[in-house]
This record gives C-alpha cells, structure tokens and sequence, in this order.
C-alpha cells in the first residue's frame, strides 16, 4: 500500500541508530575525526564489491555522465561538512540547540526540494513534518534539566548557527543524491542506488583520507591500525544504511524519506533503554510518541 519504499527508510533508519551508537563509542577511542573517515575507509570497499559483483553476476550498469558525478561529488562533500557542522555545534557544549536545530533537516529539505526540485509535501505532508519537529524538541530538552532554559536562550549562541547549517547541508546533500541517482539512464532503482553509493564513498574516501593525512595523521593512523576493529564495524554499519537512505531516495522524493526518517529518533530510544540501560524521561516517551504519530500522518497523508 505504501510502496517499498517505507520498509526501505525504517529499516536504514535502524541500522544508522546501530552505527551512531558503535560511532559514539569508536569516537572515545580515536576521536571524531579518526571515526568519522572509519565510515567511509571501511564502507567504501563494500560498495565497491556490491557494485562488482553486479557487474560480475551479469547486471548491465548505467554509464555514468558528469551530471552524476559533480551531484555526486557535492552530496559526498555536502555530507562531510554538515557532520563537521554538527560535531562542532556538540563542542559548544549546548547539546539541547544542537540537537534540536540541526534535525531541522526535515523542514530544510521539504522546503528545498519543494522550491528547486518540485517534490513538495501535501498539506498533511506538512502536519506530519511539523508534528514530528514538535516531538524532536521534546526529546531534545527531555535529556537535560535544564533543556527549556537552554532552548530558550538558544538564540544568542553560535551552536544555533551550526545547527541550522548541519540541517542545511544534510538536506542538500539528500538533494544532491537523488539528482545523481536520477541522472543514471534507465537504471533499476537498486542498482541506481548500489552505483551511486560506490561513487560517493569512493569520493569521500579519498577527500577525508587526504585532509586526515596533512591535518590530522593521528587519528588517520587509529582509524587504520590501533582501532580498525570497531572502525570496521562503523563502515559496514554505514555503508548498508546509506545503501537503505540511497535505495529509498531513488523511489520517493526526498521531502517525504527524510520525514519518515525521524522514525530514528524510536530506535535510539530503545537503544538507550535496552542496550544502554538508561531511563528516558516522560517527555522523551512523549516525543517519541508524537514522531511516531508524525509518520503515521505522513503515510495516511500522501
């Protein structure tokens, strides 16, 4: 009833909850940095794999043109700087606006591809995405004491500003991924999405891997020697979810995966109660809820 796509995004916002969560950990090992590249290093040769084992198995590949691999290219450099943006904001110590503004992305990319690509959102499209907003601001300040006052004062701080600019970016780079995969001829939805992934992970390999060795060999060298246990376990994590977002955004238009994708925010709930053993408040509970009820309305809306 509500096409492939649905399973496909639920299913990539599960296995990003997984990575995030092995993510987190690898960080404390060789830092943001270092696990960061472990996403692409280790993701990348996996892509390369699939794609080869398409080739291999008989599978006609769409030939790429130069459309593909510059929307390609700024969707890989698109994604890098707004998780740049985004652990920085973290670094600012005010997790509650990070957070919170950052996942405007949801609005970001109805709004932008409304204007630039003509996918927008119906008027219960809306609802759903304003609903579900609502409840990410719930969780946000539901993890702190004092969450309202910060949020409040959020305003005047620059973890605002790199927030927004997360959300911006991971909204274009959505954008930029679907306009790549759209620009391979004829291409079954999968095999769009396997060639498109393998691009852009190879490009991003390469870009991170470069900066890392004049910036930072350190956390180059942990990602690939003290700790490539973990890091490996981040990559494959990685890989197989974008191999989910891509799938997904060569069926749907971005504005209505990136609504259903808020559903992340309920695994990670179950994470923190079952694997980490935490207790969410009453009003992560309740934000939780009403991200489920924004994408129940998505899904009856469309």
């Amino acid at each position: 009833m509500f096409g492939l796509w649905v399973p496909v995004t639920v299913a990539a916002a599960g296995l990003q909850s997984l990575r995030t969560a092995q993510q987190k950990h690898l960080t404390g090992v060789i830092g943001q940095s270092g696990a960061h590249f472990a996403r692409y290093f280790y993701g990348a040769p996996l892509a390369a794999l699939l794609v080869g084992g398409m080739a291999f198995g008989g599978v006609e590949l769409p030939r790429a043109d130069a459309g593909f691999f510059l929307f390609g290219l700024a969707g890989g450099l698109m994604q890098i700087v707004a998780t740049g943006c985004l652990i920085h904001a973290y670094t600012l110590r005010n997790f509650t606006a990070a957070t919170t503004f950052s996942k405007t992305e949801t609005i970001q990319a109805a709004v932008l591809s409304t204007l630039f690509m003509g996918e927008g959102l119906s008027g219960g499209g809306w609802v759903a995405v304003a609903v579900g907003f609502v409840g990410l601001v719930a969780l946000a300040v539901g993890r702190q004491a004092d969450g309202w006052r910060k949020l409040g004062t959020a305003w005047r701080e620059p973890a605002t500003v790199y927030g927004l600019a997360s959300g911006l970016f991971f909204a274009l780079c959505s954008m930029a991924i679907r306009s790549a995969a759209l620009r391979l001829p004829a291409a079954d939805p999968f095999i769009a999405a396997a060639v498109t992934l393998c691009a852009i992970t190879a490009m991003q390999t390469v870009v991170m891997g470069l900066f890392l060795l004049v910036f930072d060999r350190a956390a180059l060298a942990g990602a690939l020697n003290r700790a490539w246990r973990p890091a490996s376990t981040v990559g494959i994590l990685s890989v197989v979810g974008s191999l989910g977002w891509f799938f997904a955004m060569t069926l749907e238009p971005v504005a209505h995966v990136r609504a259903l994708a808020q559903v992340e925010i309920v695994f990670t709930i179950l994470l923190t109660v079952f694997v980490f053993r935490e207790r969410p408040s009453r009003l992560e509970y309740a934000g939780a809820g009403l991200i489920v009820g924004s994408v129940v309305i998505l899904l009856l809306a469309r």
